[in-house]
């Protein structure tokens, strides 16, 4: 099992409640995407997952360990097992796009190795490989202050590609780019998922994305999970009340619905039979 709450909380400092019970178990390989209106706890339940917070009611469990149970070693040890990609990276502006690739395995080297990479990249063929993969490649020893939000975002997928990790969160990862481009990006973070083994949970605010490229989706509202289900159970019935507070419409790529499954290129029949129906995103 890489992920189990087990009636998770989480109060803020100001007494805001983000997680109310959460009850989750995600196996190894799963890949499971989160979706729900803004404030619903897509972002708490995922740095609680990333052993980055730690839970006010209730314990999680994550790549089969109890993180607050830990040593700061142990607690270290776990970190470098978990690659997160952040909505908005924190990569410090003078950093070269090689050195933040390649800080994803920062965790797993040696302090003096870690240190030299500062100067000296240890690995650019490396990292220009996993940049490759978000069609990044060209800008390998370019200053990160010089690329777009969501030329950012690509370099922080590129980093936990090169990572490798047990466990990938994924919080909004392509909130900064064009369909086609987020379309891409979440293609690589499955394929990275089904080629490795590795775990990935994504929150999403694209509802389409999220029903064509995973195999299971949560929603959650207020902070509590108002569904989990297979993708290809998830209905419209379902989707409008979770976002019944926000209006009528779904939150969409560019405000459509994107090729259902079976049309995109490379997928097989597996994914085209899991994902087949597109959703009414439309109020009626």
């Amino acid at each position: 099992m890489s992920l189990a709450f087990h009636d998770v909380a989480l109060t803020q400092a100001n007494g805001h409640p983000s997680l109310r019970r959460i009850s989750l178990a995600i196996g190894r390989g799963e890949r499971v995407a989160v979706i729900g209106p803004s404030g619903a706890g897509k972002t708490s339940l995922l740095r609680v997952a990333s052993a980055s917070v730690r839970p006010t009611g209730g314990h999680v469990d994550v790549l089969e360990a109890a993180p607050w149970s830990l040593g700061a070693r142990g607690l270290k040890a776990l970190r470098a097992r978990i690659g997160v990609v952040h909505q908005a990276p924190p990569i410090p502006p003078r950093l070269r796009v090689v050195t933040a690739v390649q800080a994803g395995r920062l965790g797993q080297w040696s302090t003096g190795r870690a240190l030299m990479s500062l100067l000296r990249p240890a690995d650019p063929a490396g990292a220009a490989q996993a940049l490759q993969r978000v069609d990044l490649a060209e800008r390998l020893y370019d200053r990160c202050d010089r690329l777009s939000g969501g030329q950012l975002q690509r370099v922080g997928v590129a980093r936990v590609l090169y990572q490798q990790p047990e466990l990938m969160l994924a919080d909004e990862p392509v909130s900064a780019l064009d369909p086609t481009l987020a379309d891409a990006t979440i293609a690589t973070l499955v394929a990275q998922s089904r080629d490795t083994g590795a775990t990935l949970l994504a929150s999403l605010h694209a509802v389409d994305l999220a029903l064509r490229w995973f195999d299971r989706v949560v929603g959650l509202r207020e902070g509590e999970v108002a569904f989990d289900a297979p993708a290809a159970q998830v209905n419209d019935a379902m989707l409008h009340a979770l976002y019944a507070a926000e209006g009528c419409a779904l939150p969409t790529q560019a405000g459509g619905a994107l090729a259902a499954a079976g049309d995109r290129d490379g997928a097989d029949a597996g994914d085209a039979a899991a994902h087949q129906r597109a959703p009414d995103l439309l109020c009626r």
